[in-house]
């Protein structure tokens, strides 16, 4: 049995994090603070668990061995610090920095502790994403030309993000506000489908984008709901990034092309034509996959209760934060920047 606590109730994968943990019967939870007592009190109730005040009397406490930060982004520094500090695996809700600077700063930190670490990226477990990694390194494609990811739903459009009186416990409209959340609707779906491709395909050179307001359901606070990345890869592949809020649908996830292979994801199935590969002619979906992995949250359960995980190195974390920073800045100059 693992004893944990939330340090930060804030974000909205916070309800699907607590059902989880329901579910399960070697992990508790022993406390929660937020700022927002309501936030607090409404997730604590959830699981049992008890309110504090003041995330230190969590860091103090010897019982707990790990905490699930999903805090605002621009919190993230201070208090993966102080846990790190006071030798708290941690679970952080992505993006881990609000850029470059406190990622790898957070990053350092965990390292120093020498404690584990995971984030909110979910799709390296899917069957489909390992099996393309697979092939990637096996040189299925023969030498990759391109890349695209793509992460969208309908959030803007939906009006998700807006503040509900009546329900402040679910208030989620600082995650439209890229002064907190770091980013808008392009870092905050886009982030997931950049670390698979980075996943895939190593470091990158350069990056830029172009981001919109979109239908300006946040205006205010000038997040952006729409947008696409453009990245050159070190190994000189060409990679476009789309995600957003403002979409009904988004049916192709993932392309990859290559001089001797193709690879679709539609629609969580993979089409995949290769020159070296019997039967991969790419006209129906390839069954051929390995069994998905668990990741996301889920892993870092497994990992604090002594189970075998694959997680997410807390550099691996940073670099993202890093890569995003750039496209941001590159949106903004209307250039192409290097990530930190």
């Amino acid at each position: 049995m693992a004893t944990i606590a939330f340090v930060g109730c804030a974000h909205i994968h916070t309800p699907g994090f607590i059902n989880t943990i329901k579910k399960r019967s070697d992990v508790k939870v022993k406390s929660a603070w937020d700022p927002n007592p309501a936030r607090s009190g409404k997730w604590a109730g959830e699981v049992g668990a008890q309110v504090v005040d003041d995330p230190k009397a969590i860091f103090s406490d010897g019982e707990v061995s790990a905490v699930v930060i999903c805090s605002e982004t621009n919190r993230h520094e201070e208090l993966v610090g102080a846990a790190a500090a006071a030798k708290k695996h941690l679970f952080v809700e992505k993006p881990l920095g609000m850029g470059a600077k406190d990622g790898y700063a957070m990053a350092a930190a965990i390292e120093r502790a020498g404690v584990k670490f995971q984030t909110g990226y979910f799709q390296r477990g899917s069957a489909t994403n390992l099996f393309l990694k697979e092939q990637i390194a096996k040189g299925s494609f023969g030498k990759i030309t391109r890349v695209r990811g793509s992460n969208c739903h309908s959030g803007a459009l939906g009006r998700w993000f807006d503040a509900k009186p009546s329900d402040v416990a679910n208030d989620w409209r600082w995650m439209a506000d890229p002064r907190v959340a770091g980013v808008g609707a392009f870092g905050d779906l886009g982030t997931h489908s950049l670390d698979i491709l980075l996943w895939w395909l190593g470091e990158v050179d350069r990056a830029t984008a172009q981001l919109d307001l979109g239908t300006r359901a946040y205006a205010d606070s000038h997040c952006d709901e729409t947008g696409e990345g453009l990245m050159r890869f070190k190994s000189g592949v060409i990679g476009t990034l789309a995600a957003g809020w403002d979409d009904v649908a988004n049916p192709v996830q993932y392309l990859i092309s290559g001089t001797e292979g193709h690879a679709a994801v539609i629609n969580g199935q993979v089409f995949f034509t290769s020159k070296k590969v019997d039967g991969a002619d790419g006209k129906q979906p390839w069954m051929q996959l390995p069994a998905a992995k668990v990741a996301g949250f889920d892993a870092f359960l497994d990992a604090v209760v002594g189970k075998d995980a694959t997680l997410v190195g807390a550099r691996e974390a940073a670099y993202r934060s890093a890569v995003m920073e750039a496209m941001y800045e590159g949106a903004k100059q209307g250039a192409w920047v290097s990530p930190k």
